[in-house]
């Protein structure tokens, strides 16, 4: 499998690097004029799709606002993925799992590899139970070519009280989580990017994050509603440019439901955010 920073790669340059979050919030759905049920989602998911392809090279759904609607919802999912995949398009898919053991075997398999139920291009996970236990999920997504994506620096101000915790050596536990991710992908993939990466908000009024040297891809959230710029996020990532994945959804999805509408504010943020 082509890696999933090769590919990531190519869609940058052919596109920008923006993901376009696949959000729908109920409230979106009404706005829309779609019914808030799991026909609603499918609706929902072909406009998203038909906007994202030839505009956005990637796109992020959020399993919860699926996962609502029960099957029916899931089941949305993943048509929504599969259905992007096919398009051409990279499939994050935030689910945020992390757990131990079997657990997260059974995790991996569900979202990881062409044999997954929901098969993603890359994935969220949260490290609480500790790095080294997300094993299962690093070895499956180097052997797809897919990517993990570890919540180190989240956009939400409760985060800071544990990101930023000092260690026994010293280090924040953000810090700390970079270099365990920088020695995952110096052994996994010497020398590249590798499949393990990073979720850091852009917030350049926070403690600088040695972020070129763990050899990792960043996806961003909080564009746009969350209060992120492009210009915040072209200053936190200064000395990594080429390896940042900004997401925006509700600044985004508010220009929907018509897909020339989705497309051209897609479009023009993906002009601001390229470097």
């Amino acid at each position: 499998m082509v890696p999933f920073a090769d590919r990531f790669a190519v869609a940058r340059d052919r596109y920008g690097p923006l993901v376009l979050g696949a959000d729908p919030h109920g409230s979106l759905l009404e706005k829309w004029g779609l019914p808030g049920d799991a026909d609603g989602l499918e609706r929902f998911a072909d406009i998203v799709v038909a906007a994202a392809a030839g505009t956005v090279g990637i796109i992020k759904p959020q399993s919860a606002f699926y996962e609502r609607h029960g099957w029916r919802g899931i089941r949305a999912l993943a048509r929504l993925a599969e259905t992007a995949r096919a398009a051409g398009i990279l499939v994050i898919l935030d689910v945020k799992r992390g757990d131990v053991g079997s657990t997260n075997d059974a995790y991996a398999q569900a979202y990881l590899g062409d044999d997954a139920a929901i098969t993603a291009d890359a994935i969220t996970v949260h490290p609480y139970l500790g790095l080294a236990a997300m094993g299962t999920y690093v070895d499956r997504a180097h052997q797809a070519g897919a990517c993990l994506l570890v919540v180190t620096r989240s956009s939400n101000p409760e985060g800071r009280a544990i990101q930023a915790a000092r260690t026994a050596s010293g280090a924040t536990v953000e810090q700390r989580l970079l270099t365990e991710i920088g020695a995952l992908n110096a052994r996994l993939a010497p020398g590249n990017v590798g499949p393990v990466g990073a979720v850091v908000g852009a917030a350049p009024d926070l403690p600088a994050l040695d972020l070129r040297a763990a050899n990792a891809l960043y996806l961003v959230p909080g564009i746009g509603a969350q209060g992120a710029t492009p210009a915040d996020v072209a200053a936190t990532f200064a000395a990594c440019p080429e390896r940042v994945m900004p997401s925006a959804s509700r600044s985004l999805l508010a220009a929907g439901p018509e897909v020339a509408a989705l497309r051209g504010a897609a479009a023009r943020l993906n002009e601001e955010l390229a470097v």
